[in-house]
């Protein structure tokens, strides 16, 4: 970022909210008292994921040349769509705008939340949104607990899907439960905008 942590942030929690294979999550604060998350990447593991893909594309090639069986699912047309994928996941500059257009499609919408990204202080390997505290969507006791409809969470993020889909053309495309949030007013955050889908007006017809 070009300073120190205690120039960029008030508090910094060495000890990470949630890690993964591609980064860790920390929180921290900001000078006004905002509470964030910085995502960040793991030192070297851009090498490690091409070193993998490599690997990989041995082993498609392999399985193609000796088992001719396997061919019919493209083993290797598999490989180039994963490491396409990955290598978009490695830039946190793009999940930033990804983040940012995707709250830009439902800045009204009383349902579905998109935290705020802050790109000042976001990088190819460093990304810092807003902090949003809730449930998980699979937390079904504490969902029941606190006094809300399963059934009308269900209907709602499904409106909400289906409105990326059929009217923006543009989705989260990694919706599992462990980025999916129900906040104590009722509407849903979504996290992780590593991987999203879009859809041009012709496939929308076709779907």
């Amino acid at each position: 970022l070009g300073c120190t942590l205690t120039e960029a942030f008030t508090t910094f929690d060495e000890k990470p909210l949630a890690a993964a294979s591609i980064a860790q999550v920390h929180c921290a604060t900001l000078a006004d008292g905002e509470e964030v998350i910085v995502k960040v990447q793991r030192p070297g593991i851009e090498k490690t994921i091409e070193l993998d893909i490599n690997l990989l594309y041995t082993l498609a090639s392999l399985a193609e040349a000796y088992v001719p069986e396997v061919g019919m699912y493209n083993p290797t047309g598999i490989v180039n769509e994963f490491a396409r994928t990955i290598r978009k996941e490695l830039n946190f500059t793009m999940e930033a705008d990804n983040a940012s257009r995707l709250r830009g499609n439902f800045e009204n919408d009383p349902f579905l939340y998109i935290p705020k990204v802050y790109h000042e202080l976001s990088r190819r390997r460093v990304l810092v949104m807003e902090r949003v505290r809730g449930m998980r969507i699979d937390e079904f006791e504490k969902i029941e607990a606190s006094g809300f409809d399963r059934g009308e969470l269900a209907r709602k993020g499904a409106e909400a899907f289906f409105k990326q889909i059929f009217e923006d053309g543009y989705f989260h495309a990694d919706p599992h439960p462990g980025n999916m949030f129900v906040l104590e007013d009722g509407s849903i955050a979504l996290v992780d905008f590593g991987i999203m889908g879009r859809l041009t007006d012709e496939l929308k017809d076709v779907i």
